[in-house]
């Protein structure tokens, strides 16, 4: 069930009065099973694999506070190890067997391999990374065991975020699932922003962007001004996309009480490496500190590998292809160089003016997002060559086209929405302007708007 859809929007008025009309004790009986529904929409099975590996984790994380010794250790094996293996049976068995078959082949080896073509359940790899988080945290006597079933069922299924995050940490996610008292006047204020701005950036920016991001990367022969278009227009594209999602769940959860984690800070205004994973896809950059580049050493012992090994992972999460991997290694080479300039200043920027650190984060950003946007690594030196032998016809209408649909965006963010999420522009008006504003947001939202029911990018991982 997509959120820019027509069943989304009778399914959440239904859910959200009968969450207010229930008494506070029945509202999880409310969530639970809409939560099931909005995700068994795509398909029951894909319902069957989380309710499996979600029980299996509930039942670990109760016996990690009673085990003692090495079958603590076992518990937590069993728990990683399925929700990993489900990762690698849906998600990379498919093309770690074609890659050996065809790296035996290349020596003259011709072994059939089973390949498996399976079908990627939606929300895998988000729902997976925040139950390992959960029992994680467990074994590290860092948080208590969640009692109920079906209350670590809601956590694990919570609806707004399931499918593209946040990816919630249970410490900040299941208390509020345990009250769920429902919204204050602020959170309904909120929330109906977030999610006109949510909307506004997916439906009115990110989809219409997909036009010059297809030509210059899915077309045949594009000129170098097209691929240059593309790789600024993707970078656009894939922020507004899935920050959008973002801030339509967040909105969501307002609504209901809940408050999500802010999951992009202004990444487009960072300074440097390091500054841009403090603000981009932030539940993500957390959770590869929390439970991989502190594991691995962190800043004790070889940080500049520890870095480049995270991002690596990072990248494999994305997606079994080799261009996430080279996504992955291009960040990880970067913020380790960054670290190495850095050494013991405290500012990100490296000692570098503003005006120049943050344009050259961004490009760096955007170049990182041309590997990942590349269908392999052949047509990313394709695309290289094409841009060196120069931009071709002149037509600048996607040029006009990229400007008009991104500059909104960046003036907004930066100057009326500001760091950290806050709402300092639309919150502040008085109230006879916030429903006209409203109403402004929804028109554009339905007038400029794409065509209906386009996925989020971050559907696919």
């Amino acid at each position: 069930m997509l959120f820019n859809s027509y069943v989304f929007l009778l399914f959440f008025p239904v859910v959200w009065a009968a969450f207010r009309l229930a008494p506070v004790a029945l509202r999880p009986w409310v969530l639970l099973p809409a939560s099931l529904l909005f995700y068994g929409w795509w398909d029951v099975r894909f319902l069957g694999l989380l309710l499996l590996t979600s029980t299996v984790d509930w039942a670990v994380g109760l016996g990690l506070a009673r085990a003692q010794g090495p079958a603590r250790r076992r518990l937590l094996a069993l728990s990683v190890g399925l929700n990993l293996g489900a990762l690698g049976v849906f998600k990379y068995l498919g093309f770690f067997s074609r890659e050996l078959q065809a790296a035996l082949g290349g020596i003259g080896l011709a072994v059939e391999l089973p390949v498996l073509d399976l079908v990627l359940p939606v929300g895998l790899s988000f729902y997976t990374f925040q139950a390992m988080a959960y029992t994680v945290d467990v074994y590290r006597r860092e948080l208590e065991p969640v009692r109920s079933l079906p209350r670590f069922l809601l956590f694990i299924s919570f609806f707004p975020q399931l499918v593209a995050g946040p990816i919630e940490r249970a410490g900040h996610l299941v208390p509020q699932l345990q009250t769920l008292r429902g919204p204050t006047r602020l959170q309904l204020a909120e929330g109906l922003q977030l999610v006109l701005w949510g909307f506004f950036k997916k439906l009115v920016v990110a989809d219409n962007l997909a036009s010059l991001v297809e030509v210059g990367f899915d077309t045949r022969s594009p000129s170098g001004l097209e691929v240059l278009v593309a790789a600024y227009a993707f970078t656009w594209q894939i922020y507004c996309d899935f920050s959008g999602y973002s801030d339509i769940a967040r909105g969501l959860a307002k609504w209901l009480g809940v408050e999500l984690m802010l999951n992009f800070d202004l990444p487009f205004f960072a300074a440097s490496p390091q500054d841009l994973w403090r603000r981009w896809h932030i539940s993500l950059s957390q959770w590869l500190r929390s439970y991989l580049y502190i594991p691995l050493g962190g800043n004790r012992h070889q940080p500049e590998r520890n870095l480049l090994l995270t991002m690596l992972l990072g990248g494999l999460w994305h997606g079994a292809n080799w261009t996430f991997l080279a996504w992955g290694a291009w960040h990880g080479l970067g913020l380790a160089f960054h670290r190495r300039l850095r050494g013991a200043r405290p500012d990100p920027a490296a000692g570098l003016p503003l005006w120049l650190a943050v344009p050259l984060t961004f490009h760096f950003t955007m170049l990182g997002f041309v590997l990942f946007r590349a269908h392999d690594l052949g047509q990313i030196l394709q695309l290289a060559r094409t841009v060196a032998a120069g931009l071709g016809p002149a037509d600048y209408g996607g040029v006009k086209l990229l400007v008009l649909l991104t500059l909104p965006v960046a003036l907004v963010e930066l100057a009326l929405w500001g760091r950290g999420g806050a709402f300092r522009f639309p919150a502040a008006l008085p109230r006879a302007f916030q429903l006209p504003l409203a109403v402004v947001g929804l028109l554009s939202v339905v007038l400029l708007g794409s065509t209906y029911g386009q996925e989020f990018i971050y559907f696919q991982f």
